[in-house]
């Protein structure tokens, strides 16, 4: 039986053979692959552990004093009044009290200063157990919308605070519609305190995420009212409530700003405050809170970061102190063989 010779492949095919085996071997003996390029390899010897967690706890412990003492010269005054707000004949039903048209929500607290607030004395209103960062709530909007006059129907992700039979509602969507409706006003001595409301949302929502053609529409128009109404005779980037109110918290506890108060405050004064209660945080047991602060070059009231680096200066400088008497009690030669498993009697 006669066999065909066998063919030689195509000088293509040889020529890329030599090409892989070419690239396989710059590959194999490169510096990368074997691991040859400069870098930095510490050996964490006994004194150089024990250095760096001394060096971090007198770092840390300082900076967390200076935390906590800057965050305790913030006053700050905080007065829940959710529950204070309703009348003793709506006690037991308090969400008939705040869905009925016919109550009268307005409230008065008083406030002492307990050291001198000086200004400016910013106002927030804080609410607990509201979860604005539930997917559906917060995609319930449209940016487009937000942004410019040409996006006015652009309100797919909006229902169902869409539209009405008049048209598109503009700003659409349960972000906008549920917007927060409270209001305070301040007196000190039978004189009236006057909050400044402007600038109060971030300057890059003011010139970008709000059209300055965009004026709200059918807003609030529905058959469920669901929070505070705009003036329709306002652009949206002149509305710095709504935009502080868009811009959604991540926790079920926040605060937001409602505005500033642009005078000293005297220690040891009442400020009598007239609240209109019209929130409706009862349906779901939410929590309505008053916050009067004043700031620091570190911000607000916070001993959190305080506490951490403390805590972490601390335990920094506890394994310090324990790490020194563990070399001094039994130490350990470096680079000692008779360590090795290997090289370890068995045990009987």
């Amino acid at each position: 039986m006669l066999t065909e010779p066998p063919r030689s492949p195509p000088l293509v095919v040889i020529r890329i053979q030599n090409l892989r085996q070419e690239a396989f071997k710059e590959t194999q003996y490169s510096r990368f692959t074997q691991q040859e390029l400069p870098a930095c390899k510490p050996v964490l010897t006994p004194g150089l552990v024990i250095a760096a967690f001394t060096i971090i706890g007198m770092v840390f412990i300082p900076l967390g004093l200076v935390s906590l003492s800057t965050s305790e010269h913030v006053v700050e005054i905080v007065d829940r009044y959710d529950d204070s707000c309703v009348p003793p004949n709506y006690s037991n039903d308090k969400l008939k009290f705040i869905q009925s048209a016919h109550t009268d929500k307005s409230c008065v607290r008083i406030l002492a200063v307990p050291k001198l607030m000086k200004k400016p004395i910013y106002i927030y209103y804080q609410l607990d157990n509201y979860y604005q960062n539930h997917r559906r709530y917060v995609k319930s909007r449209s940016d487009k919308q937000l942004r410019s006059k040409a996006g006015e129907n652009d309100i797919k992700a909006c229902t169902p605070e869409d539209k009405t039979k008049n048209g598109p509602i503009v700003p659409c969507g349960l972000v906008a519609w549920s917007l927060f409706n409270d209001t305070y006003g301040f007196s000190l001595d039978s004189k009236t305190i006057k909050v400044n409301k402007h600038d109060i949302a971030w300057k890059s929502d003011k010139d970008h995420k709000f059209g300055k053609d965009v004026y709200p529409k059918n807003f609030q128009s529905g058959g469920l009212i669901g929070g505070a109404k705009l003036n329709s005779s306002l652009p949206l980037s002149k509305q710095e409530d709504l935009m502080v109110w868009m811009r959604t918290a991540a926790l079920p506890s926040f605060r937001k700003l409602y505005g500033r108060i642009e005078e000293d405050l005297p220690a040891n004064k009442k400020i009598e405050v007239v609240i209109q209660n019209n929130y409706n945080t009862y349906s779901f047991g939410g929590k309505k809170k008053l916050v009067l602060s004043t700031t620091s070059w570190m911000g607000g009231k916070n001993d959190f970061l305080g506490i951490a680096y403390i805590i972490v200066g601390g335990l920094c400088l506890f394994l310090a102190v324990f790490f020194i008497l563990l070399y001094v009690v039994k130490p350990r030669p470096l680079g000692d063989p008779s360590y090795l498993s290997w090289n370890r009697s068995p045990s009987g």
